[in-house]
């Protein structure tokens, strides 16, 4: 049976300890090596990030979604979604070091993490109707569920 959790919380920097607590309780379920579940957290810490700082800019409120999943005893799937902007151009936003923000916010790094510490991510957005991010991992050691 596969095991799902669903999550809702504001689109806000301010979420994203919270998001990352429920990234890595979901995920220890699966007995990931420590290295595992920091990277993990990270990518999910970096996809909230980008729903705060760029899914809603400015005075602009919203909620994202988050979703755990466990396609396969030794992988995990985590989907994060909003209702915000939306992207115009997913690949040059992928692209290392681009962003919109024109503060000090934000390196242009946020998809570049994530990437390099999931398995797959795919990105899905719409111009004014959100974005949403899908991330998989699977774990190099399975000890049971």
């Amino acid at each position: 049976m596969e095991r799902k959790m669903k999550v809702q919380l504001e689109g806000t920097l301010e979420s994203q300890s919270l998001a990352r607590a429920v990234a890595g309780a979901y995920a220890a379920e699966m007995d990931p090596t420590v290295d595992e579940l920091t990277e993990i957290k990270t990518a999910v810490s970096e996809a909230v990030s980008n729903v705060a700082l760029h899914a809603y800019p400015g005075e602009i409120k919203g909620d994202m979604t988050l979703e755990f999943m466990m396609p396969a005893r030794d992988t995990i799937m985590i989907r994060i979604a909003d209702r915000g902007v939306g992207i115009e151009n997913i690949a040059r936003a992928m692209e290392p070091m681009y962003t919109t923000d024109t503060g000090e916010n934000c390196s242009g790094m946020g998809f570049t993490v994530m990437e390099s510490f999931m398995d797959k991510i795919r990105v899905d957005s719409r111009p004014g109707e959100g974005t949403t991010v899908t991330m998989i991992k699977k774990l190099d050691t399975y000890y049971g569920i």
